[in-house]
């Protein structure tokens, strides 16, 4: 019998990707979400009942962080992370037969700004700032409880790398000759900003910032993975072995589209199209610097490691559709 999966917030980027390759495996997939879905969030006898009898769990819910980050917006990315699995915590602690894996969503941005050494699972230091306050309130919320039938993993997961989310406006930079070095530097601070934890501080310089990245593919392996190793618990770092710098990525994203000029986007400038596009520069700047320590010593092997391959991939299929 196929396995019988929800996946709850399934209507992004990941989430469709998840969908279409569990159901081409064969198994069944339910799914929670505000509309459209089997579940919806408000109603929790449905979500009970789509999660009684899974196999497995996998939720990804929660308020894209590409966006300003508003009084408004802040709240949002906040409460749509952990009210969401609050409301699936109590939902599976009410069925009667509990999923025995629930695998939860977090990000890599938790660890501080590294430009020194990698941050592990173990050895990483935690932060600080509204994002990372997000992460950690989502983490908690996650491991909060008992659930003695379930066991919980959180895949703190770096910038996944695929056909679609955040390789779009790179490869559009790129394609008009804009796909130099993102360069921090100064900027003014407000008060306001400074107050929720949302200005970037100036650190990295040269287009230094650390890129961690991982392959939709990867994602997907590292479920599986997951799945099949109940020695697996608590939270992973879900990145390639193989991190990058902001200078190399974009140096690779000219190489596979045949750009040959690429014009550096300093500070001010990328602080202006923040504004323009309604999203925050904190996203490309901040030095993101993690090893999937746990999972390669578990044995995991990731099917994309090195970065190039992985970007002359993508570009390839988006050329092919």
């Amino acid at each position: 019998m196929p396995d019988r999966i929800v996946l709850a917030g399934a209507s992004g980027f990941l989430g469709r990707y998840l969908t279409d390759a569990f159901r081409a495996e064969g198994a069944s997939v339910a799914t929670i979400g505000r509309r459209g879905a089997d579940a919806t969030w408000g109603d929790p006898d449905a979500i009970r009942r789509v999660l009684d009898g899974a196999d497995l769990l996998v939720n990804l819910a929660g308020k894209s962080v590409d966006c300003r980050y508003s009084a408004r917006n802040r709240a949002e990315i906040l409460r749509s992370r952990v009210e969401t699995t609050r409301a699936l915590a109590a939902a599976v602690a009410a069925c009667t037969a509990p999923p025995p894996l629930w695998i939860n969503s977090s990000t890599a941005t938790v660890y501080r700004h590294a430009e020194d050494r990698p941050m592990t699972e173990s050895a990483g230091e935690i932060g600080d700032g509204f994002s990372v306050s997000v992460a950690t309130a989502w983490e908690e919320a996650f491991f909060a409880g008992d659930l003695p039938a379930t066991r919980r993993v959180a895949l703190r997961l770096a910038i996944v790398l695929g056909d679609g989310s955040s390789m779009i406006p790179l490869l559009g930079l790129t394609r008009l000759g804009l796909g130099g070095s993102q360069l921090d530097g100064r900027w003014p601070a407000t008060r306001a900003r400074l107050a929720a934890g949302t200005y970037h501080r100036f650190r990295s310089r040269g287009g230094r910032q650390r890129f961690s990245w991982v392959a939709l593919e990867d994602v997907l392996g590292i479920i599986r993975f997951v799945r099949d190793h109940p020695e697996l618990e608590g939270p992973l770092n879900v990145a390639s072995p193989n991190p990058s710098d902001n200078r190399t990525l974009m140096r690779i994203l000219r190489r596979a589209v045949g750009m040959p000029v690429g014009i550096p986007l300093f500070r001010w400038m990328l602080e202006l199209g923040a504004i323009g596009i309604r999203t925050e520069s904190e996203l490309i700047l901040k030095s993101r610097w993690v090893v999937p320590k746990r999972l390669l010593a578990a044995g995991y092997r990731f099917r994309r490691p090195d970065l190039e391959p992985t970007v002359r991939a993508i570009v390839a299929e988006r050329r092919r559709r």
